[in-house]
């Protein structure tokens, strides 16, 4: 059993992200089952709605599983096994304020049954630990429990077998195994910690907000410390050969130049209808230009912005403001050329324009913008629409 967490106290990171594609990939591998466990014991700062839309936030990027629960479901069960671990005495009632909590020092590990019923001030409940200096909180002062707890109680109701997660999680590993093995549960639970994405703690709301597309950025972050077949691949492909026993344990930086790349090679592998809908449109034609603009840009957002300029009501330059106009009033007068040249000569003998006076307002009426792409390559793909491009 697999299991992935989701915080609802913030947006989807990168390296929750590829947390969850490893975790997914690994359980398809060996047949396990995929859990999805929402980490909403920290009320205080959780946000509606944020766990249904990490939820359609994994659905998105493919990622199916086959239960889902809630941590806060299982208070309970945290309260009850905290109060086996002072019964057994692998925990302690603790008093102390709260600056003098790192490094403990002991004070109230052997506190007497009276001296604990006669304190009135608030607690907190430690494990005990060798040295006393590392003990740590398992139930805040807020009768609550802490994330390390929650989760090692979590994982064994749930049967976890597998945990793959982030480094930043390494210290909670042994801490999560003694408080298991104190309450007596003696099945083994393998962990893994991926390396650290260095300046990658973007939100994957933002990346897809800038116009990286999802299969992009999976594949993006399986390429990070995994030596794989091919640079480019689907998440379907992966299944195939991924390995995490050849994850480098270095730590790696995010690279939006890379990501960049990745993201115009899978937008080179969409179909035309299916590019031209993801950036607002729906046909062919729209999609064949924005592979054209593909070869400008590297996001769908910057594409959609060109082809929205393209389309957008224009005035006429104000560098070339006659000679804007003049083309204006015969494009929309011309009649239908099949090819460039003949729509080219056509405007040429009509105007008596040349060299910039023509083709910069030309190319500013066909396009938007008084450069980029050749106005040969784009005019087969907008020759239908002229009269809506030219207004």
């Amino acid at each position: 059993m697999y299991r992935v967490s989701l915080f609802p106290t913030r947006d989807l990171h990168l390296s929750d992200l590829r947390v969850a594609l490893i975790n997914y990939i690994c359980a398809k591998q060996t047949g396990q089952h995929l859990i999805v466990r929402v980490e909403d014991g920290d009320k205080a700062h959780n946000i509606d709605g944020k766990d249904q839309e990490l939820l359609e936030m994994l659905a998105l990027f493919g990622i199916s599983y086959s239960h889902l629960y809630y941590q806060s479901d299982n208070f309970k069960y945290h309260l009850q096994f905290a109060s086996t671990l002072l019964d057994r005495k692998k925990a302690f009632i603790c008093f102390c304020p709260e600056e003098k909590a790192t490094p403990y020092d002991g004070t109230c590990e052997h506190l007497s049954s009276d001296e604990v019923l006669n304190n009135p001030n608030p607690f907190v409940i430690r494990m005990k630990t060798e040295p006393i200096s590392d003990s740590f909180v398992i139930m805040a002062r807020n009768k609550y429990p802490t994330y390390t707890f929650a989760c090692a109680c979590d994982d064994m109701l749930q049967g976890v077998s597998t945990i793959i997660q982030d480094e930043a999680y390494l210290q909670n590993s042994p801490k999560e195994e003694l408080i298991r093995h104190s309450i007596g549960y003696d099945q083994a639970i393998s962990y893994t910690h991926l390396p650290m994405i260095h300046e990658g703690e973007k939100s994957i709301q933002w990346l897809l907000d800038q116009g990286y597309m999802p299969e992009a950025i999976v594949n993006y972050l399986l390429l990070l410390s995994t030596p794989t077949p091919t640079e480019i691949f689907t998440l379907e492909e992966a299944f195939l050969w991924f390995d995490i026993a050849t994850i480098s344990k270095d730590s790696v930086h995010f690279d939006m130049e890379k990501l960049g790349f990745i993201n115009r090679e899978h937008i080179k592998k969409l179909s035309d209808i299916e590019l031209s809908k993801r950036i607002g449109y729906a046909c062919e034609n729209i999609g064949k230009l924005a592979k054209l603009y593909s070869e400008e840009v590297s996001t769908t957002l910057e594409i959609k912005q060109k082809i929205d300029a393209l389309f957008a009501k224009k005035e006429p330059l104000a560098t070339f403001e006659t000679e804007s106009k003049l083309l204006q009033e015969l494009i929309l007068n011309a009649p239908y050329f099949e090819m460039f040249d003949e729509f080219q000569a056509y405007l040429l003998k009509k105007s008596n324009l040349r060299d910039e006076a023509f083709y910069k307002p030309l190319h500013f009426w066909l396009s938007g913008a008084d450069q980029g792409l050749e106005l040969a390559r784009v005019y087969p793909l907008i020759k239908n629409y002229l009269k809506e491009i030219v207004r």
